[in-house]
């Protein structure tokens, strides 16, 4: 019998906004927690497998930059497109209290506070994405027009 897959919060705030969904585990490999071993193990294309990055502005705090999952961010277009003058990457040893998620599980959805959600405008090019779903070993496989519409994302070039 198949292992029963634990519901995230991402998840329920998922179903209780009504937005369909679905629920990927993959194999967590802890010694490589990066996007393409998330894709690798998902057989799906990196373009597809986005990530969800945490940074802090000079002027307006914390922001969600989601991007494909072998991009860099281009901090320069992040702080201008979040009307901020610059942003730096936040310290892993923050991500936790600032987000309530780990590296490798987080999730653009269900964090502590609502920040403001950019995400990369290739998203558009596909019927579903991928993003975590607030743990290591598992995404959510969702429709980027939902995504978009749940998290009030901008859509936008985010990228090196």
């Amino acid at each position: 019998m198949a292992k029963k897959i634990e519901k995230t919060n991402a998840a329920r705030l998922l179903d209780r906004a009504k937005i369909d969904y679905e629920l990927v585990p993959y194999t967590v490999d802890e010694n490589d927690l990066a996007a393409t071993h998330v894709a690798e193990e998902l057989g799906e294309p990196i373009e597809q497998v986005f990530k969800t990055l945490i940074l802090k502005g000079d002027r307006n705090g914390f922001l969600v930059c989601v991007i494909p999952g072998d991009r860099e961010v281009d901090l320069k277009k992040a702080a201008k497109i979040s009307g901020n003058k610059s942003v730096q990457m936040l310290p892993m040893k923050e991500l936790l209290p600032t987000t309530g998620y780990i590296r490798g599980g987080c999730s653009p959805i269900g964090m502590k506070k609502r920040f403001p959600t950019f995400l990369h405008a290739t998203c558009l090019d596909f019927t579903h994405i991928y993003i975590s779903a607030g743990v290591r070993g598992l995404q959510l496989k969702i429709d980027p027009q939902a995504l978009i519409g749940y998290t009030e994302a901008v859509v936008a070039d985010l990228t090196e």
